[in-house]
């Protein structure tokens, strides 16, 4: 069966993981990578747990990283069937002031070394997710200013992520043949596919391991992937495209920012179509994005409770020094 929907994923529009303390996330996020804390808020599925969201200035759809901290919760495994490697855009030449970066801060990383022609080092935050950044003189995004990273060699967003898979047929022809990435590299048993309609932020690597363990998701680990669609009816045309295909798929939940529908590809990992609109912008004036906990109007009564059920964190300040 072919793809009916009559517009092409546009990228990536947020990956999702489990975090342990959030302090230290927020530390690391928007203290080490200079990511923009765009939105404090509760996990609307398990409010005693925040999500954060971070990004570029806007949070725009192919630069939000989002986590949900986990304190003292048991670490999790990376393997199959899950997201292993998210990767972030940096500019051309700019991985030497990322190494002396991360040296000044103590983290340790891998490299620079080279795949499909560009320039990689990779390293893990404070809870062990694995990270990339990767050089691309072609991406045009603009990053967040204020921080602490000097925007000449800041994040962009999003360059892609890797699935780590079992086997690979199965999750190429989702992919390919009814997502509508088309299949563009291959090195040893890497498969690279790309988003047609994505300008940046748009590439998936499949990772045949079928020797690896199978992924557990917990702290360390991504939880989803989300992919762009544009409005609500396509996504509803994606939605009925995936029934028909004879996977299970949520019907749309409402998550303020975005609007989400959740499946399973085959090889086990969970993605997310998600709209772009309507944005961060709809409870908070675009300065004060992530300036305090912001809570959706059903759980506005329950906010002293939530308060102090929630461990304090010290957000960061609109600019650090560099």
């Amino acid at each position: 069966m072919q793809r009916l929907v009559s517009k092409e994923i546009a990228g990536i529009h947020h990956v999702t993981a489990i975090a342990g303390d959030p302090q230290q996330n927020i530390n690391f996020y928007a203290g080490i990578l200079g990511l923009r804390l765009v939105k404090l808020t509760v996990n609307y599925d398990d409010p005693g747990t925040y999500h954060l969201y971070y990004g570029d200035t806007n949070g725009h759809p192919g630069s939000i990283m989002t986590f949900f901290p986990w304190p003292g919760g048991e670490k999790g495994q990376h393997g199959t069937g899950q997201l292993t490697t998210t990767s972030f855009s940096v500019p051309e030449n700019s991985l030497e002031y990322w190494m002396l970066r991360f040296n000044e801060h103590k983290i340790a990383f891998e490299g620079p070394t080279t795949r499909f022609d560009r320039r990689i080092i990779s390293l893990h935050d404070y809870d062990g997710l694995r990270l990339e950044l990767v050089e691309d003189g072609t991406d045009r995004r603009k990053p967040w200013e204020e921080g602490p990273v000097t925007p000449e060699k800041a994040i962009r967003g999003f360059y892609g992520v890797t699935l780590s898979e079992e086997g690979y047929e199965r999750t190429a022809w989702l992919l390919k043949d009814i997502l509508g990435f088309k299949p563009t590299k291959q090195e040893n048993n890497r498969f690279r596919y790309e988003a047609r309609e994505s300008e940046a932020g748009g590439i998936v690597d499949v990772l045949c391991t079928p020797d690896s363990p199978h992924g557990y998701v917990s702290v360390g680990t991504v939880h989803h992937v989300a992919w762009r669609t544009p409005n609500d009816q396509q996504q509803k045309e994606w939605r009925q495209n995936i029934v028909d295909i004879g996977l299970d798929v949520t019907p749309v939940i409402d998550r303020k920012y975005f609007h989400s529908i959740y499946f399973r590809e085959p090889g086990g990992v969970l993605f997310e179509i998600a709209t772009d609109p309507p944005g961060f912008t709809v409870d908070q004036p675009l300065a004060e994005l992530g300036t305090r906990l912001v809570l959706p109007t059903w759980l506005e009564p329950l906010r002293k409770e939530l308060e102090r059920a929630l461990p304090p964190v010290h957000l960061p300040k609109k600019s650090f020094s560099k």
